[in-house]
């Protein structure tokens, strides 16, 4: 047992005086309940299922998104559909029977919450508040506030947020977790909590307003995690329509914490707000950190970094978590010690990849009629369909992939990826990619898989040969996916960004390739020279390598196991949060 797992276990036995409040807006929870969207909800479940690994004393909350994210579709012409995700949350969550009420432009909304209970496969618990308030005390628009992620306008969005930070800091009150010494945000939704948690030690003085002695004790109770390098990407509401939502203007005073040049900045809420700040992978603190400090800002935010992971538990195939019970006992509780996978025997390594290979296979031949070839040399690439995560590197010169496969082997290429109902771009890259299907055959197969979710991630991750990835530098806030490749011996070929930067020895853990120096958005010179990056690793070192030197192969599968999946995983994030952030003396 390792130091810090010692005093994970120390802190967990005091119980309700240490517990640790976890607020994201999306959390995977199940594989069965559409309450995330992608990476930063999966990322969110993996955390709370190792922190219940590691008896970590937490509760978390979120919102019920009753009818999902999305369920996608493609029609004939490579264009996305998207329509809800209906499912029953009794079927999954024990309805509580407290009842919290937030004011929302001067109207009483009635919420309520449904627990799910995150088990270590023992006795440790971390129960999962989901916050609804499709109530019949409600009018019928505020019963929607909860039904979908990332649904609506900003105003719809301020209202879930306020659903979630002052509604998720009452629901705690009302459900007896009045002990919590730390409330982590992961990313900015859930900033209106240091909101009421400043209203509610004002009240505990007998003082309407509260004063900069209050912001400096709720400053010590918060962590906040960012998880966006693009400034676009944090929640910014005009000051007006915030008065109008909240019902007060008092807070707009208190500049230092509230107001940014006429806007309430959630991201700067947050940031203001709590102790330790922290970015998901080392360069992702870096780009945090000028992209939040103005240039003339007296005042400079300290931001930490804590590089993320996964739950190696829930992301090895069936296949190599076989594997890894009968050649590293133990890896299951503890994540590190993947490091021995250098001395498994490398044809058990192989067999395990290609059974996870048949399991892909069957499901891609299941759904179109082109048969992929467990043989063939299979790239994946599976991500939210966006600009700057430019799927559509790789199939941007077909003349030049066609030219590879006829040097060195057939290729076989499976996408897949949801675009936000409002991203056109993400929409028309998808199309793009499904309409280079008759172009590319018959040297190179390509699929796009249809709704991109856990089930199917964890299919993917699994069962392709090379993990692609390719964002514009420096937008890449840390990457998850490749991490779950990992834990499944699959090398990412990645351009250096996000987590790639630290896990990337190349030719050992997997191949880099392009330029890592930051792009400027639609910079067209750059696409190409990274594509032609792309293409000239491809054609010199990865498909020669699989198709003629099987034994490299499986040793950087076994390396990338050993090196990565060791490393990059939630236990050891999560025992760096316990000694950075939650419990730092």
């Amino acid at each position: 047992m390792s130091m810090t797992t010692r005093k994970i276990e120390a802190e967990g036995s005091l119980a309700t005086s240490a517990t640790v409040a976890y607020f994201s807006m999306e959390i995977a929870i199940d594989p069965a309940m559409p309450t995330y969207s992608g990476g930063l909800g999966v990322l969110a479940g993996d955390t709370l299922r190792a922190a219940a690994d590691l008896s970590v004393p937490m509760v978390a909350v979120t919102l019920l998104h009753r009818h999902g994210y999305l369920s996608q579709s493609i029609d004939n012409d490579g264009w996305q559909h998207e329509s809800p995700v209906e499912w029953v949350p009794a079927d999954f969550c024990a309805e509580q029977s407290e009842r919290v009420q937030v004011v929302i432009e001067g109207r009483t909304v009635h919420v309520r919450a449904w627990q799910y209970d995150v088990h270590d496969g023992g006795g440790h618990v971390i129960p999962v508040l989901l916050l609804d308030t499709d109530l019949d005390e409600n009018s019928a628009e505020d019963r929607t506030l909860t039904h979908r992620l990332y649904g609506g306008d900003d105003r719809h969005r301020l209202c879930q947020e306020v659903v979630l930070g002052i509604g998720g800091i009452r629901m705690l009150r009302a459900l007896a977790y009045r002990r919590v010494v730390q409330y982590h945000m992961n990313e900015g939704h859930a900033a209106l909590l240091g909101l009421e948690l400043l209203d509610e030690r004002a009240k505990s003085f007998e003082r309407d307003v509260f004063t900069s002695d209050d912001v400096q004790a709720v400053r010590r109770q918060c962590v906040f995690t960012t998880h966006t390098p693009v400034p676009a990407g944090h929640d910014r509401f005009d000051l007006n329509p915030v008065g109008r939502v909240l019902g007060r203007t008092d807070l707009f005073d208190m500049h230092e914490v509230f107001c940014c040049s006429g806007e309430l900045n959630m991201t700067y809420l947050a940031l203001n707000l709590s102790h330790y700040v922290n970015g998901v992978a080392k360069k992702h603190g870096e780009v945090s950190r000028q992209m939040l400090t103005p240039k003339d800002a007296e005042h400079h935010y300290q931001i930490d970094h804590i590089t993320n992971g996964v739950h190696a538990r829930t992301w090895a195939a069936r296949s190599f978590a076989n594997l890894f019970d009968q050649w590293l006992p133990g890896w299951r509780e503890d994540s590190a010690s993947l490091r021995g996978a250098v001395a498994v025997p490398e044809n058990e390594v192989w067999q395990a990849h290609q059974a996870a290979k048949l399991d892909l296979i069957d499901e891609i031949n299941s759904r179109q009629a082109i048969a992929y070839d467990p043989e063939t040399l299979t790239i994946g690439f599976a991500r939210r369909a966006t600009a700057y995560k430019r799927a559509n590197l790789l199939v941007s010169d077909p003349g030049r992939l066609r030219q590879i496969a006829e040097e060195h082997g057939p290729l076989q290429l499976v996408f897949a990826g949801k675009a936000h109902p409002r991203d056109e771009e993400g929409k028309r890259l998808i199309q793009q990619i499904v309409r280079m299907k008759d172009t590319l055959t018959p040297e190179i197969k390509i699929v796009y898989l249809e709704n991109y979710d856990w089930e199917l991630a964890r299919l993917l991750v699994a069962g392709v040969d090379v993990w692609l990835n390719t964002p514009q530098p420096p937008l890449e806030a840390s990457g998850t996916s490749g991490m779950k490749a990992a834990i499944n011996g699959v090398p990412s070929l990645s351009i250096l960004d996000g987590w790639w930067i630290e896990g990337c020895v190349d030719g050992v853990t997997g191949w880099s390739f392009g330029d890592a120096s930051p792009a400027k958005p639609g910079d067209v010179k750059r696409f190409h020279e990274d594509a032609a990056a792309l293409f000239g690793k491809l054609d010199e070192v990865v498909a020669p390598t699989y198709y003629r030197n099987r034994d490299a192969w499986v040793r950087i599968m076994s390396h990338a196991i050993a090196l990565n999946g060791s490393h990059f995983n939630t236990q050891r994030m999560v025992q760096q949060y316990v000694l950075k952030a939650y419990y730092k003396s």
